[in-house]
């Protein structure tokens, strides 16, 4: 059996003006995570907030009692250079640092945003590195990328470098309200087939209309925007994500 249905409703589409209330009020209606979406201007084109926001909404949401717990901030970094903001967002209330396998191939070591390096980091490292920093770790895959390059970072024997949890982008990373690809769905199903409990994440275009596709592939972790902060009954649209892939478990 494949591991819970978790909800993930990205604040990015929440009201910006009532932000901390906004989130609250998710969790209250059945939210499992939240999902904040960081981007830089350079990783992705467009630019969303930073560390200094989500120390401001943490206190609105408790924190996990366990790991992948109800209120898990997962923050999803778009980020050209991502290790250097882990002990930033650590700090901030981070619960789930989840870094482009992109951006760990070609950053730097650096280990804070004044901090220069000649060396480079890369998706093993930044693992090991989230881990010690007491957060879960994540790692991401754009549409352009395949999925077998996380085989040797998910077949590693140190537990240490192994992620918590795999996302799956199902739309390219920059903005929301995209159209779901469907195409990307193949890899979840691989994901899954090969790693039965793993956690899979799914982000884009996800909604009642796209749910079981995704499901049906195998994803547990849905994130949805619009779908959620748009609808007039939210609690009733994440009780319907939360059916479909419970029933495919």
């Amino acid at each position: 059996m494949s591991p819970p249905a978790i909800i993930a409703p990205s604040i990015l589409s929440a009201d910006f003006a009532a932000l901390g209330q906004a989130c609250s009020d998710t969790i209250d209606q059945g939210a499992s995570w939240l999902h904040i979406d960081i981007m830089d201007g350079h990783f992705v084109p467009n630019m969303t907030f930073g560390a200094p926001v989500v120390t401001k909404i943490r206190p609105h949401v408790k924190r996990p009692t366990t790991a992948h717990g109800v209120g898990t901030f997962d923050c999803h970094m778009m980020i050209a250079e991502p290790k250097k903001w882990v002990k930033d967002f650590q700090k901030a209330g981070c619960d789930l640092y989840c870094f482009h396998y992109e951006a760990a191939i070609s950053s730097t070591a650096a280990e804070s945003p004044a901090d220069q390096s000649e060396s480079k980091t890369s998706p093993k490292e930044m693992i090991r590195y989230v881990h010690e920093q007491r957060m879960l770790a994540g790692i991401a895959i754009k549409p352009d990328t395949p999925v077998d390059v996380l085989w040797d970072i998910l077949d590693n024997p140190t537990q240490e470098e192994v992620p918590d949890m795999v996302l799956v982008m199902t739309v390219h990373p920059g903005f929301g309200g995209q159209k779901f690809m469907a195409s990307e769905l193949p890899k979840v199903t691989a994901l899954r087939q090969r790693y039965p409990n793993l956690h899979i994440e799914v982000d884009g275009g996800l909604s009642e209309a796209t749910i079981d596709q995704a499901a049906d592939a195998g994803a547990n972790v849905i994130v949805a925007g619009s779908a959620v902060f748009g609808a007039k009954d939210p609690a009733d649209v994440m009780a319907k994500l939360r059916d479909a892939v419970e029933k495919r478990r």
